[in-house]
Order: C-alpha cells, then structure tokens, then sequence
C-alpha cells in the first residue's frame, strides 16, 4: 500500500495526476489524510523546487499608515514586504548569519573593526550597481537622530564608519563580538545612497519588486530575475502580501484557499486546524515574547513598588495555558530566555503572589485611582483575554487594572511606545545585545519602557567588549536581574510562532527568530 501510495505520489509531481486524486486513492486504501499528505510533500521535496505560480501570504500585522521605509517598521506586514524587495547585509538564518548583500565579514581580533566585502555584480532592483557608499549611507540614515529609525539604538556604538573600494567598513568605540548579528537589524536595508533621496520607494536587492502597494490592504510583488541568486531561490512568478488583521478573517482566508499561509494562528484553535487535509500548522519555538509595558519616567509607573506589585499579580501558567494553549512558555520580565545563547537559568522565577502583591501595591501609596492597560487584537493573538486575565488577578489583589480596547488600526502608532501602558509583542532578536541594545539602552528609540540606567548602559558596553563567553554571560545575568527587579517590561509569555501553510507548499524550514521562517518562506518554498 505504501509503495503504491509512492508510486502514485511521482504522478502527482510530474503533474499527470492531481492532488486531490491522490487523496480520494489513499483514502480509498485506508491511509489517513496526515499520512498521505507526508508521503506526498516528501515526493514534492524530492523532485526538487517547482518554478512558477503565485505565493499569497495572509498577514496580520498592517495599518493604513504603514510605509515603505524601513527606519519605520514596527509590525509584522511591512517587515513582511521589506524582507520581499530588500535585504540588509546579513540575514538571520536558521542556524546562524546568511551572506545577503555582504557575500563575507570579518573582524579584527579585539571586535572593534569589522569590514564587510559587498557581493560581486550585485544590482538595486533599478539596475544601479549596489556599492559600498550606498551600504555607508544606509548606516549613516540610520545613525541620524531624525531618521527615528528603529535600529538608531544598535548604531550609538559605532565610531566610525568608511567605504573602502568593495568593503564597508566600521570601527566601534567598545569591541563588539556579535557585531554582525546587529547587522541583520532588519531596518537596515540596503538602499541606493542609503535611501536619503526616497527612502520609501522600495527599491532594494531583494529576490521580487513591489508593484502594488495599498497600505493596511495588500502589496503585490513580481520576480526580479536580476537578482543575485535568481535561480536558487523565489521560484514563485509573483507574491502578494494580503493584510488580514482579524483572526477569523486570516483562517477563514486560508481555509478556502485565498491564501497560501498565515501567521499568528490562534493557538486555540491550531490542534483544529492542523487537522484540516490540506493545511499544516508549524509551530517554532524561540525568543518572541508577549508583553506589558509600563513607561518607567510616567506615574503611576515611576514607583517601582507598582511595578512589582503588577508583575507579581501576574498569573504567568494560566495565560500559558488559557492563552497560548501550551504554544510556549511563562515569561520572568526579561526579554530573555533559554533560546539566547548566555542565558543565565539561576535567574529565579518570579512567582504569581496576591500577597505580595498587595504589599507591594499597599506599599507604593498609590491613590486607587484606575491603572489603565491598554490593548487591542493586534497587540498580540489574545492580548484582550490576556489582559481580561490580568485584571481579574489584579482586582483579587486590591489593585484597580482597568482594561481600555483600542483599534487595530493605528495602534502600533498611536498607542505603543506613546501610551504609558499597553499590550505589545517582541519577536525577539539573535543574540543579548542585540535585544537589549534595540529596546533597553537608554539611547534607544526604541526603548519603549523609558528605561534610562547608565549602570545598565555601562553593563551592556561591558559585555560587548568581553570575549570571554563566561564573564559575559555574568554581565549578562546581572543586566537581567536588573530588568526583572526594576524594569517597566512585565513578561507573561514567550511564544511558540504558530503559522499554518496549505499543503501545496514544499520547501517550508524552521526559523527560530520568526513567524514564516522569519519570512523567507516566499524565497525558499514552492508549490507541489
């Protein structure tokens, strides 16, 4: 029976027989739908990529005021397109950095001077060879204070910065080992003269153009059969990005074939789902992490025995499990956990404690007056019941959380990093310094719990200069301690990503910095 199933399955790839003939034949035979749909994608990965065809994503994660320009992305859609029509100099890979529009780098022997040779014969999607001046000016855009650009923080070590002939080369103030990994940054796409003349024309090395763009509605992208690795990798014709903010919306989309993937599942109904015939759910673990931040220089929240108090009233297991589903694991408000190499386990975990969070919050003379957390169904999958969770706890320790609902639209806008309390989500980043330095230095633009400690700072610049990988993970420990005792990031989750992809897709891999393998699945996946 199986090797008939085999037999039949080399039909299918050769396209003289269809898919759903296949299925009808292997239930006809007894063979669930799971088994013949195993038997059938290992044929597809056999036969190697299929060229052609349209790949449609179903993103949630897109505003009507999302643009083009990379120093701007803050949610999950235009990350999205960015990573279709651009890329920075290194990728984050599966297991480690990609070369992209870097083919190799190289650092001297303290970490201080790192120079990145730019790949031979590598064009902008306009045609214009891509030179080292544009890479110098793209981290010079990025380094300006009015750019605002979400990697302005990861750029504030850097001394000096140079193109010498095909290498890009920068000189850091501390020596940094994971520089490269900071390079991946993904706002840093390279653009032509760093994207000062335009910097939201979408004009990149990536592996598709943009054609269309509707913010807050979709993005449509062709193949850019100039690119460096065109016959490698994007074997589809076309992509096209369809914004689907609404949960049912995005499952609906998939179920009916609209779409040929989606992110963020909800993880109550992924087990369902998965057991669709012709939809997988992938579920990656790694260092995404739901969270509630408090802006540390804004009352109530400059009284660290609120802080506590909250971070105490925090029911973490129940949320796992009510919210999640089991699809990851409590949090300890760090935005760190055992997917960071040098992290440190003996961090104790913060317990869930009504009595001590009634001391804490009896202790911070708080008024009574409502503590406002605001949220919204984009803010994370769940984030309304999460937060409905948290106020139940809150009020059995005298505390008086009140939960305020804001639009999906506009809030990663006009609520994060602008309210003084909200819902938000962190993908997470490859390496501690990375992480801490994008959201935690003080000179971060995003720093979007105001944590300003120049004991902290000094910590981090500490660490990047260390290359001893145990004295670093030392500094590393404390500087989460210290986030975990005095910090306005309280932690309730890391999340499993949970995507779902229709079973005509082959190719898929796992990427633990993201949903979609941390989207390059429209580069390296095919249909069957």
């Amino acid at each position: 029976m199986s090797n008939e199933l085999k037999l039949l399955s080399t039909k299918v790839t050769a396209g003289t027989m269809t898919r759903r003939e296949f299925m009808s034949t292997a239930a006809a035979l007894g063979v669930t739908a799971a088994v013949a749909s195993t038997i059938l994608a290992d044929a597809a990965y056999a036969a190697g990529p299929v060229k052609g065809g349209t790949f449609r994503m179903g993103v949630q994660g897109g505003e009507s005021t999302n643009s083009q320009d990379p120093a701007t992305w803050a949610s999950d859609v235009p990350l999205a397109g960015g990573y279709i029509w651009g890329e920075t100099l290194v990728y984050p890979g599966p297991t480690g950095l990609d070369a992209k529009v870097a083919e190799s780098w190289e650092g001297s022997a303290d970490a201080k001077t790192w120079r990145f040779k730019i790949r031979e014969g590598i064009t902008f999607s306009n045609g214009a060879a891509v030179t080292a001046e544009d890479v110098l000016a793209t981290m010079q855009r990025h380094s300006n204070e009015d750019s605002k650009s979400g990697a302005l923080g990861i750029m504030k070590g850097i001394e000096s910065m140079r193109a010498d002939g095909d290498v890009f080369e920068l000189t850091l103030a501390i020596g940094n080992a994971d520089l490269p990994y900071l390079m991946a940054d993904y706002h840093l796409i390279i653009q032509p003269n760093g994207g000062f003349d335009d910097p939201a024309a979408a004009i990149g090395t990536g592996l598709y153009t943009l054609e269309t763009d509707e913010p807050g509605v979709r993005m449509t992208f062709k193949k850019n059969q100039n690119h460096w690795a065109a016959d490698e990798m994007g074997h589809y014709d076309t992509v096209e990005l369809i914004v689907l903010n609404d949960a049912t919306a995005r499952t609906a989309a998939l179920q009916s074939g609209q779409v040929d993937t989606i992110n963020r599942v909800e993880p109550k109904i992924a087990k369902l789902l998965g057991r669709a015939p012709t939809i997988e759910v992938k579920t990656t673990s790694g260092r995404g992490h739901y969270v509630f931040i408090a802006h540390v220089d804004t009352a109530p929240f400059d009284n660290n025995e609120l802080r506590l108090a909250l971070k105490h009233a925090m029911n973490r297991q129940e949320m796992v499990d009510k919210i999640l589903q089991g699809f990851g694991s409590v949090g300890n408000d760090m935005p760190i956990n055992e997917a960071y190499p040098l992290f440190d386990e003996t961090i104790p975990q913060r317990s869930f404690d009504l009595e001590k969070a009634a001391a804490h919050y009896k202790a911070s003379g708080h008024d009574g007056s409502p503590i406002i957390l605001r949220t919204a169904d984009g803010a994370f999958p769940g984030a309304v019941d999460a937060a409905a969770l948290f106020q139940q706890t809150c009020q059995a320790a005298g505390i008086p959380l009140e939960i305020k609902r804001e639009p999906n639209d506009g809030y990663w806008s006009e609520v994060w990093n602008v309210q003084p309390y909200c819902a938000s989500y962190w993908g997470g980043r490859p390496v501690q310094d990375q992480m801490y330095t994008t959201a935690y230095l003080s000179s971060a633009d995003w720093n979007d719990t105001r944590w300003k400690r120049p004991e902290f700072d000094a910590m981090l610049l500490e660490a990047r200069a260390e290359l001893d990988e145990g004295k670093r993970k030392e500094i590393y420990s404390k500087m989460g301690r210290l986030l975990n005792e005095e910090g306005g990031v309280m932690v309730p989750m890391f999340n499993d990503f949970v995507d779902a992809i229709s079973t005509e897709i082959q190719g898929w891999e796992t990427n633990p910095s993201g949903p979609q393998m941390y989207w390059s699945a429209f580069a390296k996946t095919w249909k069957a």
